[in-house]
Parts: C-alpha cells; structure tokens; sequence
C-alpha cells in the first residue's frame, strides 16, 4: 500500500462513474472490478471514505470479508 495507506486507482471503464452522472453509474452499467490482493495491498484492513463516513473492510483468517462502520 502507498504511504499514508490510500489506494490510488484510475478508473477508464466507460461505464464508471462522472461528473456529468453526479458520481452515480448508469443502470445497467458494468460494475468496476478490483481483485482484493490490489485492493488490501498486502494489508490485513483498508478503510474506505464514503460520503465522509468511515467503513473497515477487514480480511478473516479464513479469507472472509468484513464490512463494519
């Protein structure tokens, strides 16, 4: 993970999010796909910001997701 822990990523799906759809995908639209070994980093935990909110996505033992608040 880069320094400071923030993942940086360029999205060039056609069908992600813009401006001029407010942020918001079109329905329909191709979800995003992000392998978890490029989303972790090699760490156990990301946070992630979501309209100012911080939500934990945590890595189990047994290679289990959680999402908390």
């Amino acid at each position: 993970m880069p320094p400071g822990g923030a993942v940086s990523t360029t999205v060039t799906d056609a069908a992600a999010p813009t401006a001029a759809t407010g942020g918001v995908a079109s329905r329909g639209a191709r979800p995003v796909c992000i392998s978890s070994a490029q989303l972790f980093g090699g760490a156990p935990e990301v946070h992630i910001d979501h309209h100012g909110a911080v939500y934990r996505l945590k890595q189990t033992a047994l290679g289990k997701l959680i999402l908390t608040k």
